[in-house]
C-alpha cells in the first residue's frame, strides 16, 4: 500500500498532526533551552547591571534584548530534541508500528514533516536576518549608554569604504584624497555618538601609507563626525627621498558614510548583520571589521538554515526503529542526540576555517550538511533492510 492510500479520509490529517506535534515540541524545547541560557547569561551580567543601579528594569531589558540571539542559537538543537521526543513517544505508543503497517515509509515521515521544518527554518532566517541584528544593536546602545566608565571600553579596528574615507580634507588642511583608510578607535561613549583616541591610516591603492592622523576626540552631529585636537603626519614620496611632514589642526570634519549605530556595530566582537548589510560590506559600501570570508559564509549559512533543520530531523529519525518493548531503555536516542551535537560542532569547525579565510564560503557551509545527511540516510536504509 502506498503513502497515498494510507487513509480514505483527508490526506492532510496525518501531516497536520505530525507538523503540530513537531512545532509544539520545538517551542517547548526552545523555551527550556532559552531559560537555561538566560540564567547563565544573568549569572555573568547581574553584577554589572546592579553596579549601574539599573534594578529589575535593567535585568528585564537585558533579557528581552538578548532573547532573539539566544533563540537563534537554540533553534537547531531544539528541532533535534523535539524530533527525538516526538519519534520516541510515537514508537513507544506503537503509533510508528501502526503507520508502518499501513504503508508509511521513513521517507514518507520525512515528506510529511518537510513543511513544518521549512516553516521553522524560514522563521529562523527572518529572526537571524532582521530581528537579531536590530535587537543586538539596541542592546549594545543601551549597554554603552548606561556605562558609567566608558573609558574602560575596548579598542577596535575597522576599514572605512574606499572613496569615502577622507579625514581632514578641505580648506582646513588641504590634504589630498586617498583610496582607502584603516581606522582605530580607543573607546566610544553616549551610545556611539562620541569616540576617543581615533587613529586613521590613509593608504594608496598599492597599500602604501600616505598619512597618519591622531585625534583625541570625535563627536557626531548631523553634518558628520567632528574631530578635535588633531595631529597629522603626511608622507611624501619623492624620486630619491621620502619625507614626513607633521601638522596640527584644532578641529576638522571626518567625512565618512556611517553614524553612531555603525560605530556601535563596529565596536562589537561579532555583530550580527542583515543580508543587505553583508552585501553592502562585501561591495565596500559600509565600514566593516569582518573579513570577506566571514561575510560570505554568514550569508550562505543563513539561507541554508532550513536545510540544517532538515538534517537535524534526519539524524533524529533512526529512533523509529526502537522495538516498542524496549522503550526508554534503548540507547538509540542518546546516539542520535550525540550525532546532532557532533553535526553542530563540525559545522562550527568548518565555519571557523571559513572565517579565517582557510576555506571558501561554499566549502565552509555545504559539506557538513551533505556528510551528515548522507550518514543519516545510510543509517535509515540499513535499518530498513534488517
Amino acid at each position: 500500500m502506498s503513502d497515498e492510500q494510507i487513509a480514505k479520509g483527508p490526506r492532510h490529517v496525518l501531516s497536520r498532526y505530525l507538523s503540530l506535534t513537531l512545532i509544539s515540541r520545538t517551542v517547548m524545547c526552545c523555551g527550556i533551552l532559552i531559560a537555561l541560557m538566560e540564567i547563565l547569561a544573568l549569572l555573568e551580567q547581574m553584577t554589572p547591571i546592579l553596579k549601574r543601579h539599573l534594578g529589575i528594569k535593567g535585568v528585564l531589558t537585558y533579557m528581552g534584548l538578548h532573547l532573539p540571539a539566544m533563540l537563534q542559537t537554540a533553534l537547531p538543537l531544539s528541532v533535534l530534541i523535539a524530533g527525538l521526543l516526538m519519534f520516541t513517544q510515537m514508537t513507544i505508543s506503537s503509533e510508528v508500528a501502526i503507520l508502518r503497517a499501513a504503508g508509511l515509509s521513513p521517507w514518507g515521515f520525512l515528506r510529511k514533516l518537510l513543511p513544518s521544518a521549512l516553516l521553522i527554518g524560514l522563521c529562523g532566517c527572518v529572526l537571524e536576518d532582521q530581528i537579531t541584528p536590530r535587537a543586538e544593536l539596541a542592546l549594545a546602545s543601551w549597554w554603552n549608554r548606561t556605562n558609567p566608565t566608558p573609558d574602560n571600553g575596548k579598542a577596535f579596528w575597522f576599514h572605512v569604504p574606499a572613496g569615502e574615507a577622507a579625514a581632514c580634507r578641505g580648506p582646513a588642511t588641504g590634504l589630498p584624497a586617498t583610496d582607502s583608510e584603516l581606522a582605530h578607535v580607543g573607546y566610544i561613549a553616549r551610545a556611539g555618538r562620541e569616540a576617543f583616541n581615533i587613529d586613521l591610516y590613509d593608504r594608496s591603492a598599492e597599500g602604501r601609507i600616505l598619512r597618519t592622523l591622531h585625534a583625541d576626540h570625535a563627536v557626531y552631529s548631523y553634518s558628520g563626525w567632528h574631530l578635535s585636537d588633531i595631529h597629522c603626519v603626511t608622507v611624501s614620496f619623492a624620486e630619491l627621498d621620502t619625507t614626513a611632514n607633521e601638522s596640527t589642526v584644532l578641529d576638522a570634519l571626518w567625512k565618512n558614510p556611517f553614524g553612531p549605530n555603525d560605530m556601535l556595530r563596529l565596536s562589537m566582537d561579532a555583530a550580527p548583520l542583515s543580508s543587505g548589510m553583508i552585501l553592502d560590506a562585501l561591495h565596500g559600501r559600509i565600514a566593516t571589521n569582518q573579513t570577506p570570508g566571514y561575510l560570505r559564509a554568514a550569508l550562505l549559512e543563513r539561507f541554508l538554515r532550513p536545510a540544517a533543520l532538515i538534517v537535524m530531523l534526519l539524524l533524529a529519525m533512526p529512533v523509529i526503529y526502537i522495538p516498542p518493548r524496549t522503550g526508554l531503555r534503548s540507547w538509540l536516542p542518546v546516539w542520535c542526540l550525540g550525532a546532532g551535537l557532533l553535526f553542530i560542532i563540525v559545522q562550527g569547525m568548518f565555519r571557523a576555517m571559513g572565517n579565517a579565510g582557510l576555506l571558501p564560503a561554499p566549502v565552509a557551509t555545504v559539506p557538513g550538511l551533505v556528510i551528515f545527511a548522507l550518514a543519516a540516510g545510510t543509517a535509515l536504509l540499513r535499518n530498513e533492510d534488517k
